[in-house]
């Protein structure tokens, strides 16, 4: 579109200090020792580690898809790259679906249609759906010049699949058990019509969520929320509230931003009204009614509200941050597992 504080020898120091009080007091006093010993042992808190987002590890998976060059529905680029995608998917995840259709776009043009479902926890009833689209743009309509060039997309499209591939590994080693998760690689987002095409056509953006929306992977699916990524590995990133999110999905949104500001991003979550997007968070609403939020790159003071490269040849990897990539990445995990 679109610190380790080295607690066995503090321990150490502390019993051995202990234990020659005891030996020179009296028997009570050895009792209530062992009494307060007993309740800090019932007062100890046990940690589970549950992994850290590792950012170099999405802009591994970022430059492996870039790698394949423009992901353009029908090209070869396009075919290995989603043999890449379920390959990865496979390797984490419980189960895999894969929806192959054809699809229409906006010049009545018939296009192959390839979304990947990646499974987390399947028997789970409670569930949420992550999603991001894989595809790139298929033109340059906002530059003057290349506009019959394909974009590399970088940034639109690669950088919120590399975030849910980065996810989809901490999910495989550290499962979540209360909820179920799925994430869903939608396909033929990007080949809306370009700007100023007669006739002007409506809904032809999003094909792959649309798609996905009738024709959900599994019968009669549902889901608490879900979270769409779009353009969240860009230099000096700016997430918004996004309006349509805010009016369906006003609680997450909450927590997100709140969570973001916890861990230290709020210089990217600004808490703060943007205003509304066409992106596959209005069709997951609107056709699969299920709440839908989403995180993108959009400042409602930019002439276009989306990143200057947006749409152009210079959506490639010289716009990649990968400290962008770790505040979406970490703050939507932390969420995740929070939920």
């Amino acid at each position: 579109m679109k610190n380790i504080i080295h607690i066995a020898f503090i321990l150490l120091c502390f019993l051995g200090t202990a234990i020659l009080v005891t030996s020179c007091g009296k028997g009570k006093n050895t009792e209530n020792n062992q009494n307060d010993n007993n309740n800090e042992s019932k007062n100890e808190v046990k940690t589970i580690y549950t992994g850290e987002f590792n950012a170099d590890s999405a802009y591994m998976f970022l430059e492996k898809q870039v790698s394949f060059g423009a992901r353009v529905p029908n090209t070869p680029a396009h075919n290995l790259c989603g043999a890449y995608l379920v390959s990865v998917m496979s390797r984490y995840a419980d189960k895999v679906y894969e929806q192959k259709a054809t699809v229409t776009v906006y010049n009545g043009t018939s296009l192959p249609l390839h979304n990947i479902i990646g499974v987390f926890n399947p028997n789970q009833k409670r569930r949420i759906l992550l999603t991001a689209h894989w595809d790139s743009r298929p033109f340059t309509d906002q530059d003057d010049k290349d506009k019959f060039k394909a974009v590399l997309g970088a940034n639109d499209g690669a950088s919120g699949v590399a975030v849910l591939l980065e996810i989809a590994r901490l999910l495989k080693q550290y499962p979540i058990q209360n909820i179920g998760v799925d994430i869903l690689l939608n396909d033929v987002e990007d080949y809306g019509a370009p700007d100023n095409y007669k006739p002007e056509k409506e809904d032809t953006y999003c094909l792959g969520s649309q798609y996905w929306a009738k024709n959900p992977h599994v019968k009669d699916y549902t889901a608490e929320y879900a979270i769409v990524l779009d353009m969240v590995g860009g230099k000096n990133a700016t997430f918004y509230r996004e309006q349509v999110s805010d009016e369906v999905a006003r609680a997450l949104v909450d927590k997100i931003w709140n969570k973001a500001a916890q861990l230290g991003y709020g210089i990217y979550f600004l808490n703060e009204k943007g205003g509304g997007v066409t992106d596959d968070h209005l069709y997951i609403h609107t056709l699969a009614h299920i709440p839908a939020i989403d995180i993108i790159d959009h400042n409602p003071s930019r002439p276009k509200g989306f990143p200057e490269y947006w749409h152009t040849q210079r959506d490639n990897m010289s716009n990649i941050d990968k400290n962008t990539l770790k505040a979406v990445g970490a703050t939507v995990y932390a969420v995740l597992r929070e939920l």
